[in-house]
């Protein structure tokens, strides 16, 4: 029986958590008392009590042992769901454990937040160190939580280079059937307003006042590449970097682009003389091979010299995915939010991938920003597709959200923005943009992504499409009343009818 348990709500089945799998990693010599429960969030509310009631209280031959802690890892994606479970979890503890939250969404809810009625403790900041010390003093006696309120315990930033890894725990099952995070740095360069990135926070661990976090901290290069190597080995199926921006530093970014060529797909990371004889020997290495993993990578738009596009060219189709955070393509607003802004520089690097990559490229608007209006995000949108008409090719389209902690509240009187209270905290109303706006970009996010996204329908050779599929949005709902749980065919013949009365293409 184990004293700790760490528990999360995944957003899907398919997303196992780093983070659970990086306490328990760095507990000591109290790992091997600890297990990792996870769910998902579209399980029933049942299945996920009963493992967690069960676990604090069997019985043995010789006494009865009992969960003694349950630490659980909150997003603003879970955040609902948690609160939920714990309230359920309240009424049906046989022997009640020790509740310790920690996370990026409790790390900077005000104190009265709903969520923390069922802590015992809240851990706000990065929890290697601090969840272990923490375990140690409970299970010694060292630590006994309020009867009547949480304690807070604020984490610094840990030296990752010191912290121990976690990727031998993902299973087998997590290797073959899921996508497998992994991470080569933390952090971001940029200080985006929505961003909790944007916030420089103190390290308690280095006892000199006003002492802030690097922008960037990369674990060692060497031994990480060596864990990826193990995990080809055991055979995952897809890679998914959480760096914010793998290629700010370009010469780190090629080694382990050049790896991931070499170890998953047997290809050089050099280019031979001539364009035509890569590509074939490319094609003739990937037959060759079983299977080839696929590799995701966030980047950022405007840093892509020369070296890093003669590399990216060499990933065969379907082994290498792009995310890039485009969010606005108005300068003026992106430096109201304090993020650099270079929109033909972005965009020509995303007309490149597209014509001279492989590469499944993911690109991301933000709709709702302080003081974008209608007609300059529908503006950026039909400029963004006009780079990315391709077979390999995404836009979301997403809705800025007020992070808890995040400065992006530093502009909500003077651009009079209006959240919803309630996580994911999305943005309702600006002085730029009306509730009813937004509520119909929320609908097109939807529908582009289901008809679009998904390939139920091209629209390549549309030009300036924003307004047109927003027309074709606005139809659909009000033919079904509803933007989910519609039949594909269903939804596939709506479309077709509405085009062939060419009332939108």
């Amino acid at each position: 029986m184990k004293e700790i348990i760490l528990t999360t709500i995944n957003a899907k089945w398919i997303h196992p958590s780093l983070a659970l799998r990086l306490l328990k990693a760095n507990l000591g010599p109290l790992e091997d008392s600890c297990e990792i429960i996870e769910f998902a969030l579209r399980q029933k509310l049942e299945e996920k009590i009963e493992p967690l009631v069960s676990a604090s209280a069997r019985e043995t031959f010789v006494a009865v042992q009992r969960l003694r802690i349950i630490g659980i890892s909150v997003s603003i994606w879970n955040h609902s769901a948690t609160t939920e479970l714990l309230k359920e979890l309240e009424k049906n503890w046989i022997k009640k454990p020790v509740i310790i939250l920690g996370g990026p969404e409790v790390s900077h809810l005000p104190p009265d937040a709903e969520i923390f009625r069922y802590a015992d403790y809240v851990i706000r900041g990065e929890g290697e160190i601090a969840f272990r010390e923490l375990c140690e003093d409970i299970l010694a006696g060292r630590q006994l939580p309020s009867v009547t309120q949480p304690q807070f315990i604020t984490a610094g930033d840990v030296d990752i280079s010191k912290i121990k890894s976690a990727y031998h725990l993902y299973t087998d099952e997590d290797l073959f059937k899921k996508l497998i995070y992994v991470e080569a740095s933390r952090g971001c360069l940029f200080n985006c307003d929505f961003c909790l990135s944007a916030l420089a926070t103190e390290l308690p661990a280095l006892a000199v006042k006003n002492t802030k976090r690097a922008a960037v901290r990369e674990f060692p290069l060497e031994p990480f590449l060596a864990e990826m190597d193990i995990l080809i080995k055991r055979g995952v199926k897809t890679f998914k970097f959480l760096d914010r921006s793998v290629n700010i530093n370009i010469k780190r970014a090629i080694k382990i682009l050049e790896f991931f060529l070499s170890a998953c797909i047997g290809v050089s990371g050099k280019k031979n003389s001539c364009a035509q004889e890569t590509f074939v020997a490319v094609q003739r290495l990937q037959d060759a091979f079983p299977y080839s993993p696929v590799v995701h990578f966030e980047m950022v738009p405007s840093i892509f010299p020369d070296e890093l596009r003669e590399t990216l060219t060499l990933f065969p189709p379907g082994t290498l995915r792009l995310e890039i955070g485009i969010q606005t393509l108005n300068s003026e607003v992106a430096a109201r939010i304090g993020r650099p802004s270079n929109p033909e520089k972005e965009l020509e690097a995303l007309c490149f991938l597209r014509e001279k990559t492989h590469a499944i490229i993911h690109a991301d608007l933000i709709a709702g920003l302080p003081g974008e209006d209608l007609a300059s995000f529908g503006k950026g949108f039909d400029r963004l597709w006009s780079v990315l008409r391709g077979d390999n090719t995404e836009i979301q389209l997403g809705i800025l959200k007020q992070l808890p902690g995040a400065p992006i509240s530093r502009h909500n009187e003077n651009f009079k923005m209006r959240y919803n209270p309630l996580p994911p905290y999305e943005i309702e109303e600006t002085s730029a943009m009306s509730a009813v706006d937004l509520q119909r970009i929320k609908n097109f996010a939807r529908f582009w992504e289901i008809l679009v996204n998904r390939k139920l329908i091209n629209l390549r050779e549309i030009k300036n499409v924003f307004d047109k599929f927003m027309a074709l949005s606005d139809s659909l709902l009000a033919h079904f009343g509803r933007n989910w749980g519609i039949d594909k065919d269903e939804l596939q013949e709506a479309v077709k009818t509405k085009r062939d009365e060419q009332l939108f293409f």
